[in-house]
């Protein structure tokens, strides 16, 4: 029985698959050349016809890699024509779909050298890391027409935050700021509004990408959610005059963990869980000054004084209806951002300047934006629209 059975190569049957898919590839791609040649010469091959525009001379050979492997095309020479076809564009070495596979490896963050080993496994030719830098310039055309898009909607929640990056500046490396903000619109969805080069995180900078926002059309803006960063509390005030701002909690917990011991840093956590659980502002308030009583007898001096001074600014979400509490309250729609870019910049490590940082950085904002992520609704907005009809009417009753 067992000089029936049938052994299988997958290998070998894979492998002739892959070459009888290129041959056939080869051989219709090199028909349609010639064919457009006949149509440019207007006439048959050896054919003599008054309406003749020129003559064949022959053929040059050309590589050209497809999504089925690296072909052989033999283009026609022809003689009082330059042979032009629409079929394959001149000084082109590879089609659109292998140059698009490419760039998208890249965006999705697959180093330079991984891209050549699958390059050279899926089409037999290895792709140079010129070849990628170039592919990505393109790319960048495209990011750069993306981040500068005109802001249509408006958008009533907006969160903010920095991220830094290394790069190489006059011979030395230092880090740089990737400014980012993202926005839930009017019917709840999540859109990525923009990034922006930051140099430092100082007022300037941020009064530049706020400004920034705003010249692109960015309104309807009623609550800024970020950390606490250098000059950003005052650049809000500046461009958004009529928007609040609301300090992300889980930066303030970090805040005051900063200085506590950390034998004491469970129980802290959990009471300062227990000033945002509170059903109101009155009652964190009351709750927060009760926490700040219990640090000084933990003699935690200084994490009592932290609470002081920040607590106020992480209750601006109360402001809002309790539906949305907990989502925006924390920057952590953007933290998960972050971490996603960090994952890919991680590859890279040192950037040669902050533009192709920032670029890296919109193109992985542009990937993430065109996936699930801002397809899934992120907040039921009837409750603010309820409550902002309800506050115009209280409004107008009492005036």
């Amino acid at each position: 029985m067992s000089d029936n059975i049938i052994q299988v190569n997958q290998e070998v049957i894979h492998t002739e698959l892959k070459d009888l898919v290129r041959n056939s590839v080869e051989e219709a791609l090199n028909a349609m050349l010639d064919a457009e040649a006949d149509r440019l010469v207007n006439a048959d091959r050896y054919a003599r016809e008054e309406g003749r525009k020129g003559y064949r001379s022959g053929h040059y050979d050309r590589s050209f890699t497809t999504a089925s492997g690296e072909v052989n095309l033999r283009m026609p020479k022809l003689k009082g024509l330059t042979f032009e076809t629409s079929i394959i564009e001149r000084y082109k070495r590879r089609e659109t779909s292998v140059e698009e596979a490419l760039i998208e490896m890249y965006l999705a963050g697959v180093s330079v050298r991984r891209i050549e080993d699958i390059s050279e496994a899926l089409w037999g030719t290895k792709v140079s890391p010129g070849t990628i830098s170039n592919l990505n310039k393109k790319a960048y055309e495209h990011i750069e027409e993306w981040r500068n898009r005109p802001i249509t909607e408006e958008y009533p929640y907006v969160f903010v935050d920095g991220i830094y990056l290394k790069r190489c500046w006059g011979g030395e490396f230092e880090n740089c700021s990737v400014l980012i903000a993202i926005g839930v619109n009017n019917d709840g969805y999540r859109e990525i509004l923009g990034a922006c080069e930051g140099l430092k995180e100082d007022i300037e900078s941020w009064k530049n990408f706020f400004v920034w926002l705003k010249s692109r059309g960015l309104s309807g803006v009623k609550l800024i959610t970020g950390d606490k960063a250098l000059g950003m509390v005052e650049a809000i005030g500046e461009v958004f005059p009529d928007a609040k701002y609301q300090r992300c909690t889980v930066h303030f917990y970090r805040n005051v963990l900063s200085v506590t011991p950390k034998l004491k840093s469970k129980e802290v956590a959990k009471m300062l869980k227990a000033i945002h659980a509170q059903e109101d502002k009155e009652a964190a308030l009351e709750k927060a000054a009760k926490v700040c009583e219990k640090l000084r007898k933990m003699k935690l001096t200084k994490a009592a004084q932290k609470v002081e001074e920040s607590i106020f600014e992480t209750l601006t979400y109360m402001n809002f209806p309790s539906e949305h509490w907990t989502r925006i309250r924390t920057n952590n729609t953007l933290e998960r951002l972050n971490k996603e870019i960090k994952r890919r910049t991680k590859v890279v490590g040192t950037f040669p300047d902050g533009e192709s940082a920032l670029m890296l950085v919109c193109a992985r904002l542009r990937y993430v934006s065109s996936s699930d992520w801002g397809n899934k609704r992120y907040l039921n907005m009837e409750h603010l629209r309820s409550m902002l009809i309800s506050e115009e009417v209280h409004e107008q009753t009492t005036s």
